[in-house]
């Protein structure tokens, strides 16, 4: 009876609009109440769900994410991607697609991905003739390929939620392919969808401008190959290669771009302890929501229930994707890492899934989240950057939704894809 008091009025404060950390926190703290378990130990679980060394990447991700979207590192790449892509039918949008898989290599984040992508493009796709809507689309679901390629901080959040231990950089090569893969999908709907609506072909620039501009970019793209091999080589933890992604974007902005100011760099860092304050209170009212769900046994009865309805690991698998897509189209991404994984994993690894797979399954699943109403937060900050109205962008989505489902079911039933590049590192 607690546990499904806990689930309904957490559901309950979700739909009258509470924010999520404090919906998770209220509801578990009446749960404390109703079990006369002392108040005192919602707060210990709170703070040692907050209390990871490894969590400690988050605010230095998101401060070089922030610190990247103010050095120009995002219209260079666009320079170079108008050149490898433009001139196809409806190169913007293949443009759009290559910038943003860079863009994602190096800041690890979808919201500054569709921020930084969206600003610059947008208008450039409105200029040349495109729908409002097609821009939006196309922004919106390649920014979630910055979840998988890396650096991504929600890999770092899965890690420290993970029951068994995970290793962040098999998480980081993992998401590479897959990354890849989804941006191939989404450059060919971009193509078809051009073509249907007779968009315009761009033109090659010649080799001489695509090569500086690929040389003015590539001081920015360093900053992945620093991060990851940087940890595969064991130079330093993945936790102080994101203090080594800050320095490296500060040095470059300052003595190679000369576009980072004293006070673009104090408003990066604002940026960053607001969003590290908010993205903490909700891993932190998350531990506590997830201690109370485990100690009423609640992962139990779950596998209980999937196990009940088959026995067969795809059709498992497929039920767990099922809902994580719900789930993901109602909640933010952060908490429900923290929230599913000691839940789900459990019961995936049991069907014989690798942690890391199953992890690599969950960025994409609540990536896809992060585009679908009526909560998806990327689908409204892309919506008011490009200008556009919420409901005739999702009218129009679901050639793009479909391209990143297909992708999700082959990396969820092909665990080659995903384990293949980590298995090369050992």
């Amino acid at each position: 009876m607690e546990l499904t008091f806990l689930l309904v009025l957490l559901a309950i404060l979700l739909a009258i609009g509470v924010p999520v950390a404090f919906a998770l926190g209220a509801a578990s703290i009446a749960i404390f109440v109703l079990l006369d378990i002392p108040v005192v130990v919602s707060f210990q679980r709170m703070a040692g769900s907050m209390n990871v060394f490894t969590l400690m990447a988050i605010p230095f991700f998101v401060f070089a994410g922030d610190l990247m979207a103010r050095t120009g590192i995002a219209e260079r790449l666009v320079r170079v991607a108008e050149g490898a892509f433009g001139r196809a039918r409806g190169g913007l949008g293949q443009v759009d697609v290559g910038a943003s898989m860079m863009f994602g290599a190096v800041s690890g984040s979808a919201v500054a991905s569709v921020s930084a992508m969206g600003s610059t493009l947008m208008p450039m796709m409105k200029e040349k003739g495109y729908d409002a809507d097609y821009a939006v689309n196309v922004t919106i679901t390649a920014a979630i390929l910055g979840i998988l390629i890396p650096p991504s901080h929600n890999m770092i959040i899965y890690a420290a939620a993970s029951p068994v231990s995970v290793s962040v950089g098999d998480l980081f090569l993992a998401g590479i392919l897959p990354g890849v893969l989804a941006g191939a999908a989404l450059m060919l709907v971009a193509w078809r969808v051009a073509i249907k609506r007779g968009y315009p072909a761009g033109s090659f620039p010649g080799w001489s401008k695509f090569t500086r501009a690929f040389v003015a970019a590539l001081p920015g793209l360093m900053t992945a190959l620093i991060i990851v091999f940087g940890i595969l080589l064991g130079i330093f933890t993945p936790t102080e290669s994101s203090a080594v992604a800050v320095i490296y974007t500060v040095l470059i902005g300052v003595f190679v771009y000369r576009s980072l100011g004293f006070a673009g760099f104090v408003e990066a860092a604002s940026g960053a302890v607001r969003t590290t304050a908010m993205v903490m209170l909700i891993i932190g009212t998350a531990g506590m929501f997830g201690w109370l769900f485990a100690v009423l046994h609640g992962p139990e009865m779950l596998s209980g229930g999937l196990t009940a309805i088959s026995q067969e690991p795809a059709i498992i698998m497929l039920m767990i994707l099922l809902v994580l897509l719900v789930l993901g189209a109602f909640m933010d991404m952060a908490p429900l890492i923290i929230i599913t994984t000691p839940i789900f994993l459990p019961v995936a690894m049991a069907t014989g899934v690798d942690p890391v797979h199953f992890g690599i399954i969950m960025m994409l699943n609540l990536g896809i989240g992060l585009v679908t109403p009526p909560v998806g937060s990327v689908l409204f900050v892309g919506c008011a950057v490009g200008k556009a109205r919420p409901e005739d962008v999702v009218r129009t989505i679901w050639p793009f939704y479909l391209a990143l489902i297909g992708v999700l079911l082959l990396v969820a039933y092909f665990p080659p894809l995903t384990l293949w590049l980590p298995e090369q590192f050992q």
